[in-house]
């Protein structure tokens, strides 16, 4: 029986995990107001799989928002040993940034009644993203690969501003914009 529960939570755990990858991607795509049911299917999962785990669209976002937060962390470190150099993985990590981006800017709007959920979730952002940006930053300075003189807070806070620069213009390509302001770092 007990190997049983422990295998239970970990399929839970993996199903969970899917379902945060899913609802990022189509948040992503989409924005945090898409279909639940959208969300469902691109997991795999049926709709009161979603709502067991998270019964409200905020407890949905604000875990994509955390799951988010954890990736990004994990990805910097990893980007370093295999992108093929400092600056490279510097661009990697900043897309994923851009992608997380996307799902942070619904927060606000999912977390308006909650604005102590919503400082603690900016607090948690900064504690673990800032020093993944910034050894980015160090390794590509190392490296000869980029100016020194760009703290990782500015370029965050610049990616983000690129990020919700374009308004509702379709023609405006925040990506496009942020491999230009990465470019100009070198």
């Amino acid at each position: 029986m007990t190997g049983e529960k422990v295998r239970k939570r970990a399929d839970a755990r993996r199903n969970e995990q899917a379902l945060l990858d899913a609802a990022a991607a189509v948040f992503v795509s989409a924005g945090v107001e898409a279909p639940v049911r959208d969300i469902a299917a691109a997991a795999g999962v049926g709709m009161g799989t979603i709502y067991r785990h998270f019964p409200t669209r905020a407890d949905l976002v604000v875990a994509v928002y955390r799951h988010q937060i954890e990736a990004c962390a994990e990805a910097g470190p990893a980007l370093l040993e295999s992108a093929g150099g400092p600056y490279a993985a510097l661009v990697a990590w900043t897309d994923l940034f851009v992608d997380f981006l996307v799902t942070k800017h619904g927060l606000a709007a999912a977390l308006r009644p909650d604005r102590a959920e919503f400082d603690a979730l900016h607090s948690s952002f900064l504690d673990r993203l800032v020093p993944v940006c910034a050894r980015l930053l160090d390794a590509a300075v190392a490296a000869g690969e980029v100016r020194a003189d760009v703290p990782a807070l500015a370029l965050m806070r610049a990616v983000g501003n690129l990020c919700i620069g374009g308004g509702d213009d379709p023609d405006y390509d925040a990506r496009r914009m942020v491999g230009l302001l990465l470019a100009g770092l070198r």
